[in-house]
């Protein structure tokens, strides 16, 4: 897959322009699906911010808002009710999976009891967007200070890239620099923090930095 871990959308110029780059056309004419299901596992989130982000309503649904020739939602909780034989061509068919915030625990379980885990591989030509949770899963670890779903065995994520997330730098009260240096020393790999006008751009074994905001590398 090519991936664009963000860690609050597609919130600039610069972030939108390095999602046509890994789309490889416009956006418009891509088919997109969004996917909720961290929300569910995070305290803080629920059904409004849910509808919001699904349906574009400021300020959850940036990158729903954005003009695809489509765009269907697909919950992971009920993929495992449904068969393989429905919801895979749905995935398949899609240009790019917009996979919100949340609890990224909650979000990797969901990811591996539907099975789409073990498709990402299957798919290299589709565009995984991330918001926070939806992008600190595909990391090894996000840290404990991240972990909000109460059934959570630990911090460990999907690994599908090499380094860990902090996202939305200066954003929230326990979200400063300060924060985030303590954290990546218990990561005990190399990370990045950023602030919600940056994402990482993966391409292959090519990964860079978009921002229009603040971030920091901590080599690990």
């Amino acid at each position: 897959m090519r991936l664009l871990l963000t860690s609050g959308g597609v919130t600039n110029q610069s972030i939108k322009d390095a999602l046509v780059d890994l789309l490889g056309r416009p956006i418009a004419d891509c088919n997109a699906l969004c996917i909720p299901t961290a929300q569910w596992g995070h305290p803080v989130c629920g059904p409004v911010s849910v509808r919001g982000f699904v349906s574009g309503i400021p300020p959850w649904g940036g990158m729903t808002a954005l003009p695809w020739k489509s765009l269907g939602v697909l919950e992971l909780t009920a993929l495992t009710t449904i068969g393989a034989e429905r919801w895979v061509p749905w995935v398949r068919d899609a240009d790019v999976l917009l996979v919100d915030g949340g609890d990224a625990t909650y979000l990797c379980h969901w990811m591996r009891e539907s099975g789409l885990a073990d498709l990402l591989p299957s798919l290299p030509e589709t565009v995984w967007v991330g918001v926070s949770a939806g992008s600190m899963v595909l990391t090894p670890r996000i840290g404990a200070d991240f972990v909000r779903w109460q059934s959570a065995r630990g911090d460990r994520t999907l690994g599908i890239v090499d380094f860990s997330i902090f996202p939305h730098l200066d954003g929230f009260p326990d979200n400063t620099l300060a924060d985030a240096e303590r954290w990546a020393a218990e990561i005990g790999g190399p990370a990045y923090a950023m602030d919600d006008q940056t994402a990482i751009a993966v391409s292959g074994s090519t990964v860079e930095v978009i921002s229009e905001g603040r971030w920091k590398l901590f080599p690990g």
